[in-house]
């Protein structure tokens, strides 16, 4: 791959505005944050859902830590770069704007609840398809024509491929394409690179879906356009790093904020899990709190751990743009097929912050409680959109009469639109992926309390 033929700045329709000062991948970024999507992420659950404490984060505060943390791994990495003479020194601005970019917008397919969305929304295709154990028939294939990567699409439903869905279709400015994103934002925003029914558990970047069957053509001109073919953009792996240094240690400190955990248990399991390297992070830790010769006694928990967050993200961070450029050579090649995070130094540190996350935060009973809630709430939605979407024929049209009709009428008029441009467009889909896709991209795209109230009104008022 080569940093010319990445940093592509042309859009699927090219740009009407010449005359912008803004440099092509900025005026993504600017795109992206004034975006209706993003907004909507401030009603997101990041892992407390429906939170009322002001101080955790939401999605919204996540991504845009992801995005200030990958947007600083790019500048590192283009200072070596540059050194190197890999890259001229506009392209520094050029790549920091992308990686910022894709951080900011990394979760915008991500459905309300969280994961424990996407994880319903996967359990109701295969509830509402139940394959028979005794028949060879598959309702879900039969009526998507046995195409294998229609069937993964719904059964194996990802946030990520939801997510280049909705920039590059669903978010409609003046036509079909979308946020009108440069190629080379695009393809950095591609986390994963395989269809659904070509994932692969022994590569990380095949591990889940990368894109659903209505994106194929635009994934495959990304690829020519920037030249990665199916491997992954270098950028791609920053930004991806940047996520996995931000969840794993701010969950932790949320979790302390939200009292679900004590510094005091962190730190014991930090020094029995990492013993001499634990010293030496609670020492640095300590060194930020210092107002004299040491630091304060009795602060209050949430303090210890805000200065453990930023602590244990600088170390993460130099980890990471290590790994980088220790392994430059084979991204560019896209022969490297692991993740930045688990390489370096401070790896095990990582796993014992994801350890402490799935054993002491995000298990306590109220969000177990509110989780379960959620998968209610959308399977009981995607019941009811489907019996209008199932009905909604070819030219959009429907009677508010007919039970149906009311239903499609509550479903926002940008996403019928969607599915009227898709059925013109893409022949080749067989009308049902449309009407399923009409009812995940509806309900994928609610907040929490938009979901949760609807969900009220239409249930028991």
């Amino acid at each position: 791959m080569k940093w010319e033929q990445l940093l592509n700045p042309k859009r699927p329709r090219p740009s009407s505005r010449p005359d912008d000062h803004r440099e092509e991948f900025e005026r993504d970024f600017d795109r992206s944050i004034f975006s209706a999507p993003v907004k909507r992420l401030q009603d997101k659950t990041q892992v407390f859902p429906l939170e009322p404490h002001d101080a955790v984060r939401t999605r919204l505060t996540h991504s845009l830590e992801v995005s200030s943390v990958a947007r600083g791994l790019a500048t590192l990495v283009c200072q070596w770069l540059l050194e190197q003479r890999e890259i001229l020194p506009p392209m520094e601005g050029q790549i920091t704007a992308i990686a910022k970019t894709c951080g900011l917008i990394h979760d915008l397919g991500n459905p309300p609840f969280g994961h424990a969305g996407e994880i319903a929304i996967q359990g109701w295709f295969r509830s509402r398809f139940p394959v028979d154990p005794k028949s060879t028939l598959d309702p879900l294939a039969t009526v998507l024509n046995d195409d294998e990567q229609l069937v993964g699409d719904f059964r194996k439903f990802e946030g990520n491929a939801q997510t280049l869905r909705l920039v590059s279709k669903l978010q409609i400015l003046a036509d079909q394409n979308g946020l009108n994103l440069t190629f080379g934002t695009l393809s950095a925003a591609c986390k994963y690179i395989s269809p659904s029914h070509k994932t692969d558990g022994t590569q990380h970047a095949k591990s889940k879906p990368g894109y659903f069957a209505s994106e194929n053509r635009l994934v495959e001109r990304l690829r020519d356009e920037t030249g990665t073919g199916p491997a992954r953009n270098p950028i791609t792996f920053l930004v991806e790093a940047a996520d996995d240094i931000v969840y794993s240690v701010c969950d932790v400190e949320d979790g302390i904020k939200k009292g679900v955990i004590r510094w005091r248990d962190v730190e014991d399991v930090l020094r029995s899990k990492l013993k001499d390297q634990a010293d030496e992070i609670i020492k640095l830790k300590d060194m930020i709190l210092k107002t004299g010769k040491s630091a304060p006694e009795d602060l209050p928990d949430d303090i210890h751990g805000t200065a453990f967050r930023s602590v244990a993200i600088g170390l993460l961070v130099r980890d990471v743009v290590n790994s980088f450029i220790e392994r430059y050579e084979a991204i560019m090649e896209g022969s490297y097929f692991g993740e930045l995070i688990t390489e370096g130094s401070h790896t095990a540190l990582v796993d014992c912050l994801k350890e402490i996350g799935r054993s002491k935060v995000y298990c306590t009973p109220s969000t177990l409680k509110l989780e379960l809630m959620g998968r209610r709430i959308i399977c009981d939605l995607m019941d009811l959109f489907w019996e209008g979407a199932r009905q909604l024929s070819g030219d959009g049209k429907f009677k508010t009469k007919d039970f149906s009709g009311k239903i499609l009428a509550l479903v926002s008029e940008n996403y019928r639109r969607v599915f009227l441009n898709s059925i013109s467009e893409m022949k080749e889909l067989p009308v049902a992926y449309h009407r399923l896709q009409l009812v995940t991209d509806y309900v994928c795209g609610m907040t929490d309390s938009f979901a949760k109230q609807l969900h009220s009104e239409v249930s028991n008022g």
